[in-house]
C-alpha cells in the first residue's frame, strides 16, 4: 500500500496547480452610459415646453393641487369665467408663478418678477430678446406685441405642433412651446410655457 506523507501531498497539489489552465480574466464592467453634453436633462426647477418639475401640461387641476397645493389666494379670480379658465399660484409654487387651468386641465405656466426660474435654454425674466434670438436661431419666431411698440415683441419657440405658416394661430391641443414676452426695454417680462394657451395675451383671453 502506498502512503502519502503530508509533504508529498503538498508537492502533488503544487504540481497540479502548475498544470491547471490559466484562469480567464474577469470581464470588464460595462462603461456608464454617455450623456450628450449638449442636451442635459432638465432640472426640477427648469421651465420647458412640457411644464416645470412636477407640473406637466395636460394634468388635471386635482393633480396640480396634489403636486403644489391649492390656490394660494382663493378670493382672487384669475378669469371672467373661472370654471372655464382661471389663473392662480399654487401654495407651494415659487413666487411669480401662475398656472392656467382651462376646463379643469393645466394648459399654461407663466412666470414673472420676482421669479428667477429659467427655461431649459437658460433664459428668464430680465434676459434680452437679442440673446434669446441668437441662442434659438431660426426656431425663434417674433411677433409684434399687441399693446406696446418695438422693441416690445413676443418670441415664440415651438417644440412640437408649431404653426403651419408663419404667425398662424396654433390650435392643436398637443402643441407645446415657449413664449418670451418682451417688454419695451427689450428684455423678458414674462415667460409662458405650455400648449396653445401660451398665445393668449390677456390672461384667459
Amino acid at each position: 500500500m502506498i502512503r502519502f506523507t503530508a509533504l508529498g501531498s503538498a508537492v502533488l497539489l503544487s504540481l497540479a496547480a502548475c498544470n491547471a489552465p490559466p484562469a480567464e480574466p474577469a470581464a470588464p464592467e460595462p462603461a456608464p452610459p454617455q450623456v450628450n453634453p449638449g442636451t442635459p436633462p432638465a432640472a426640477a426647477n427648469t421651465l420647458t415646453a412640457q411644464g416645470l418639475g412636477p407640473l406637466r401640461i395636460g394634468m388635471t387641476k386635482a393633480e396640480v393641487e396634489a403636486a403644489l397645493g391649492p390656490d394660494s389666494d382663493p378670493k382672487s379670480v384669475g378669469g371672467a369665467e373661472p370654471e372655464v379658465c382661471d389663473q392662480w399660484r399654487p401654495e407651494r409654487a415659487p413666487e411669480g408663478l401662475l398656472v392656467m387651468i382651462q376646463d379643469g386641465v393645466l394648459t399654461r405656466i407663466s412666470v414673472a418678477s420676482p421669479s428667477t426660474l429659467k427655461t431649459d435654454r437658460g433664459f428668464g425674466v430680465g434676459d434680452t430678446a437679442a440673446a434669446i434670438k441668437a441662442a434659438y436661431g431660426a426656431s425663434a419666431v417674433s411677433q409684434p406685441h399687441k399693446y406696446s411698440s418695438p422693441p416690445a415683441e413676443d418670441i415664440f419657440v415651438w417644440a412640437s405642433g408649431g404653426p403651419a405658416t408663419p404667425n398662424a394661430y396654433v390650435q392643436d391641443a398637443a402643441a407645446r412651446g415657449v413664449r418670451y414676452e418682451i417688454e419695451s426695454t427689450g428684455k423678458v417680462g414674462i415667460v409662458h410655457v405650455g400648449g396653445p394657451a401660451i398665445q393668449l395675451v390677456e390672461g384667459c383671453s
